[in-house]
């Protein structure tokens, strides 16, 4: 009998082993849990009962329910045309991102030059100074009398300064400078995971560096490739200094048009609604974008 009793006591004994670091696991993550929904839940929460209270004058908002906040976002051309220039702004700079930044990337992973860290500096450094000082750095060389301009004039090239800012080019320029760092870093990660040994394999069977970029480290470095789009592609929906300073009046993106509402207009419902709006577009957005490229990866696999 007290063999039998021996005998049945580790499955109760190994149930109790395999519970625990459940419990454990929760309370290791309960205090990410209480930021998350502190800072992140409930300004949402608050947000979209904000969107949803009649616009008044005089306070805040007023009493009551309506959806004529989103009725107006999604039903005025003006808006939509807005919300279509600012998701054509992110699609835009992403692939410049990429295009500038993927190289970088490269160099930075396989470099074993003693320059690296300083690599490293020159790429994070733009991180160290402010988006305003950033921004503010562009609008000295793209104005009417700014370098670019007085250089070109100088040499004869033209006559007369080029429009480099209040549009859309200006604010494009200044938004991939801003936020190329945001690129290049998750490539670099994820390039430095690929073995070179697999390049010097594929070299050494007689394919040409430009074959092995394309069927091997392209491929390869996807993942990385997908992380950097999708952060540069929200965080550009989401610039509001670089747009107002570089582009000016000519220039409207939903993030200013949202401010404009909240704070110059003082119709915070209006603007609760808006940037509601535009963040189910750029979750729709990044949603088909993460299934295409995610097919396209299980694909390579």
């Amino acid at each position: 009998m007290s063999a039998v009793m021996t005998a049945e006591a580790p499955p109760h004994s190994s149930a109790r082993r395999k519970a625990r670091p459940g419990r454990g696991a929760f309370w290791l993550i309960a205090p990410a849990l209480v930021l998350i929904g502190v800072f992140l839940v409930l300004p949402y929460l608050n947000i979209i009962a904000m969107s949803l209270r009649p616009t008044a004058v005089g306070a805040p908002y007023g009493a009551g329910f309506t959806l004529g906040n989103y009725a107006h976002a999604l039903g005025d051309g003006y808006i939509l045309g807005v919300l279509a220039d600012t998701l054509l702004l992110g699609a835009t700079t992403v692939p410049i991102c990429l295009l500038l930044g993927y190289p970088v990337a490269y160099h930075l992973a396989r470099t074993r030059s003693r320059w690296g860290s300083l690599l490293y500096v020159l790429v994070l450094s733009p991180l160290l100074v402010g988006v305003v000082v950033r921004s503010f750095g562009w609008l000295i060389l793209l104005s009417g009398n700014g370098v670019i301009n007085r250089v070109l004039i100088d040499l004869g090239l033209v006559e007369t300064g080029l429009q480099l800012m209040n549009n859309r080019l200006g604010v494009t320029v200044a938004l991939v400078h801003v936020f190329l760092p945001f690129m290049i870093l998750p490539l670099v990660g994820v390039i430095q995971s690929i073995d070179p040994t697999l390049e010097q394999a594929a070299r050494s069977l007689g394919a040409s560096r430009l074959k092995v970029f394309w069927r091997l480290v392209l491929p390869m470095s996807w993942p990385g490739i997908q992380a950097g789009t999708i952060l540069v592609f929200v965080l550009t929906l989401s610039a509001y200094v670089t747009p107002v300073m570089l582009g000016g009046a000519q220039v409207k993106t939903m993030s200013v048009l949202v401010v404009q509402n909240l704070i110059d207009n003082f119709q915070w419902p209006a603007g609760a609604a808006q940037a509601l709006v535009l963040s189910a577009c750029g979750m729709v957005a990044v949603w088909v974008y993460a299934r295409l490229t995610g097919r396209f990866m299980k694909g390579l696999q």
